[in-house]
């Protein structure tokens, strides 16, 4: 029986290892933190588990959906018809279909016929390899127009991307806007969300993955390879040695860049140069709404968020005890003083900007509020950037490696870790060709 080590605990590497374990592997899964589940993890809320990081699911997330059925609890999805916003020179707008950007009186005739086609020939029609050299940024302003892109789009990137707002590629953007769209049905779009969170998912998987014999092995940290004749033997931990014969690693890109910088240094570095973006969720717990909306996107310059999620806007309050829960997002840079903030001081600075789109809002509705933040929520993709994501295969015979940087040109998902981890181990030589495989634009660089 091969022995196969993991190194992350996120659902990518829990899914590497049901796929694993499923066909036959002996595996060990260690994860630095208390407890498995990455940026699923949840907390307790009202009574009810919420997620550190908001969630939801969409209607075409085919892999998401097969291993729900695989662990039996696809009774526990729910779609539910979202509704979203646009918050721009002062004024909130609704924003799920034509006749919301026809009432948009920010913006011109033109500006909504060239907002209109330029999103739909990037969600509908055009190929992402066309545009990888091509900025986002750029390509809105020649054919949707400096208004539209100024009003709505350069907000919403610099809220994303922050400095590197104007170097994001179109490709980037395609895959984006086709998540969204294709989630619709008759111009509405519908939301999953798992009853009892992703907490739900987490509990079903681990409990299979144990009755798989895998091992679960939290609070250590990976520290060093431990190698013979170019070859990985063991991992050493704070907590002993972990041996194997296949190791793959599923943590960011420069954690593993540390860790095999003595073992091939080239290697090391072009790991290093994939860079990536934190993000903090600061969260109320509210005695009232704000809104009827689920998400708020923010397009103004300089707020101290991108989005406001009202996440019982999509699930009902009933699930904490009548508390109306609120996300706001931010993604920051290291070098962002907002980054080292504390949680009293993102508050003030947080709840008087949500003053500037809620006037009423007030500390007298309050509960609680709980921060939670990372600092590799996402990859920064610049131009040109599948030539920064390396191959799932190492130059390390028998080091493997997935993460964030397989998914572009698509978004991070629950539903794009099950997918990069399957391809993964198809690479790997294990089968996975039982896991139905959906149209996500994840998991094609890297793969091969």
């Amino acid at each position: 029986m091969r022995e196969l080590v993991i190194i992350g605990g996120g659902l990518t590497g829990l899914s590497c290892a049901y796929f694993a374990s499923r066909m036959g592997y002996k595996v060990t899964v260690l994860e630095a933190s208390n407890k498995v589940g990455g940026l699923m993890s949840t907390f307790e809320v009202g009574g009810g588990r919420l997620e550190k990081f908001y969630h939801h699911f969409f209607t075409h997330d085919t892999e998401f959906l097969w291993l729900l059925k695989e662990l039996g609890i696809s009774d526990k999805l729910m779609y539910q018809n979202s509704s979203m916003g646009v918050f721009s020179n002062g004024k909130i707008y609704n924003f799920n279909g034509p006749l919301d950007l026809l009432k948009m009186n920010c913006l011109n005739i033109e500006d909504k016929i060239r907002f209109g086609a330029t999103s739909l020939y990037l969600s509908k029609m055009a190929n992402w390899k066309d545009y990888e050299n091509f900025s986002t940024y750029d390509w809105f302003i020649k054919y949707a127009g400096k208004n539209v892109t100024k009003i709505i789009w350069e907000p919403l990137l610099r809220a994303k991307f922050g400095s590197y707002y104007n170097k994001v590629p179109v490709s980037w953007m395609i895959g984006r806007l086709s998540q969204r769209v294709n989630s619709r049905k008759g111009g509405r779009e519908k939301l999953g969300y798992l009853k009892g969170s992703t907490d739900v998912l987490l509990k079903a998987l681990t409990s299979k993955l144990q009755s798989q014999n895998v091992k679960l092995i939290t609070d250590v940290r990976a520290e060093k390879f431990i190698t013979e004749n170019g070859i990985i033997k063991k991992i050493a931990t704070q907590n002993g040695d972990f041996s194997g014969d296949v190791f793959v690693s599923t943590i960011p890109t420069c954690y593993l860049s540390k860790l095999v910088k003595g073992i091939n240094t080239e290697y090391a570095k072009d790991l290093s140069k994939i860079e990536y973006f934190g993000a903090m969720c600061f969260i109320y717990e509210l005695t009232e709404p704000l809104s009827k909306i689920y998400w708020l996107n923010i397009a103004e310059k300089d707020f101290s968020f991108g989005g406001v999620i009202e996440h019982t806007n999509l699930i009902s309050a009933d699930n904490y005890n009548n508390s109306h829960i609120v996300y706001l997002s931010r993604y920051f840079s290291p070098n962002e003083e907002i980054a080292n903030l504390d949680n009293a001081e993102v508050e003030r600075i947080m709840s008087a900007d949500l003053c500037k789109i809620y006037p009423k809002f007030s500390k007298s509705i309050v509960k609680n509020t709980y921060l939670f933040k990372t600092k590799t929520a996402a990859t920064v993709c610049n131009l040109n950037f599948s030539k920064k994501v390396l191959s799932c295969k190492t130059p390390i015979s028998n080091l493997f490696t997935v993460n964030m940087s397989h998914i572009y040109p698509d978004e991070r998902s629950c539903n794009n870790s099950i997918r990069t981890a399957a391809k993964a181990c198809k690479v790997m030589g294990i089968d996975t060709s039982y896991v139905s495989i959906g149209r996500s634009l994840s998991g094609l660089i890297g793969m091969d």
